[in-house]
């Protein structure tokens, strides 16, 4: 199938049948072509798709032998072990001894990694700040690089990697661009804008067969975390008092900072599940909240790893997505007799690991338009702020602690550093 498909080498087919993979996926087959053709790719695909398999039977493709002692192959991956997993993967498809592959990831020291790039290699894979400061170093030769490829990139940026991407990528004259993702969002086309030329956008969806009947969701994506707490007041200020709404977050310090930061007439109808402080209200059972009527907000933390029993529950919100996507199932599946509103907030980091919810339901969220009155705030982190060059032949501004130097004191001559050792020795020994 792969050689009558994709037009792969003899060679590369066996290695590749021999690992398991007796067919192309169909995120390989859409992309193996282009890649082989040089051209720039954005693909966006679940976990487990295949992405990771596409670009190393690509680069192999490509690469065919090992002729320069450059690199002519550059993987960046977000940790250590993503470093060690896909040269594995390529030790374990590559069957031509004369391509190597080296490996670059933190460790005490960068001299072994720095030799074995010396001794000469076709295929680096690497976390970026390992790479880039090993290239500092002088250790990593762009000069020859034709592929520069991108994995995981929706962790590489939550995990705050883009300068050193961009770095390296602008220290590459021309080569083709691969960019590997299980979402899309406007943070990491910040970082691939800048070295994308043209790219074809493939994208590929394989929902599982649902196993269990969940309730609709809804979803609001929001830029950070001050606005989600901004869409949850908004949200909570507009539902009728008698709603019993649960809101759940990751731990009780977050619950504790979500409940001190509701405005006064939502705060007034929330309390917490076992709060830590004693001036918070809160209830140490979901029950006796379902039996109050003066609380109709209860913020629950994941942490807690409680059962919460949602009978009598009108609508609940993931403020935060916990961290086993099967916390999050359970509250979803569908029970008789019960209708229930599922509200998600995600920011652009939170958005993979909705993709992998939805995989798992085999049901897709809506994604809900922003209420107009909500206030957007600003993520610092992520805003390029320029500096403005200083104008030239500008006065300084004279302000309240500026002031004239007097007369006596200006300066308007140089005394040599010899004359100031003179100087001062006179003045020690006087």
């Amino acid at each position: 199938m792969w050689l009558e498909k994709l037009k792969l080498n003899k060679q590369l087919v066996r290695s590749v049948t021999e690992a398991g993979y007796l067919t192309p996926k169909e995120i390989q087959a859409k992309t193996l072509t282009r890649m082989i053709g040089g051209q720039d790719i954005i693909a966006v695909g679940p976990e487990g798709c295949g992405k990771t398999t596409a670009y190393i039977i690509g680069v192999l493709m490509r690469l065919k032998y090992g002729v320069e002692e450059a690199p002519r192959a550059l993987v960046l991956v977000p940790d250590k072990e993503r470093v060690l997993e896909v040269t594995e993967m390529f030790h374990r498809l590559n069957k031509n001894e004369s391509i190597r592959i080296v490996s670059l990831y933190a460790t005490p020291g960068t001299e072994t990694q720095m030799n074995a790039l010396a001794d000469g290699c076709d295929i680096v894979v690497a976390t970026p700040d390992r790479a880039r400061a090993i290239y500092l170093k002088l250790g990593l030769n762009l000069n020859k690089i034709m592929m520069f490829v991108v994995d995981d990139a929706q962790a590489i940026v939550k995990q705050g990697l883009q300068l050193p991407v961009n770095e390296l990528a602008n220290s590459i004259t021309k080569c083709q661009h691969l960019v590997f993702t299980e979402v899309m969002h406007s943070k990491l086309e910040l970082m691939i804008d800048p070295f994308m030329n043209d790219a074809a956008i493939i994208e590929v969806e394989e929902l599982t067969e649902a196993k269990a009947e969940v309730y609709e969701q809804l979803l609001y994506t929001v830029p950070n975390f001050k606005t989600k707490i901004n869409l949850l007041n908004l949200l909570l200020g507009e539902q009728a008092a008698k709603n019993k709404m649960v809101v759940y977050v990751n731990t009780r310090l977050t619950a504790e900072k979500l409940y001190n930061s509701m405005f006064q007439g939502v705060k007034k109808k929330a309390a917490l599940l076992k709060p830590i402080f004693f001036e918070s209200a809160g209830f140490e059972h979901i029950d006796d909240f379902k039996d109050q009527d003066a609380y109709s907000i209860l913020i629950v933390a994941n942490e807690l790893q409680v059962t919460t029993d949602l009978y009598r529950i009108d609508t609940i919100i993931h403020f935060e997505l916990p961290v086993e996507k099967e916390t999050f199932i359970q509250r979803i599946v569908k029970r008789d007799g019960q209708d229930l509103e599922v509200l998600t907030f995600s920011t652009d980091h939170e958005l993979a690991d909705v993709r992998k919810i939805e995989q798992a339901t085999g049901k897709k969220m809506q994604v809900t338009e922003l209420p107009e009155n909500l206030i957007v705030s600003k993520d610092v982190k992520d805003a390029e702020v320029k500096k403005r060059p200083m104008p030239k032949n500008t006065e300084p501004v004279r302000g309240e602690a500026f002031h004239e130097k007097k007369a006596s004191n200006a300066k308007t001559y140089n005394i040599s550093a010899s004359k100031k050792a003179k100087m001062n020795k006179k003045k020690k020994h006087g």
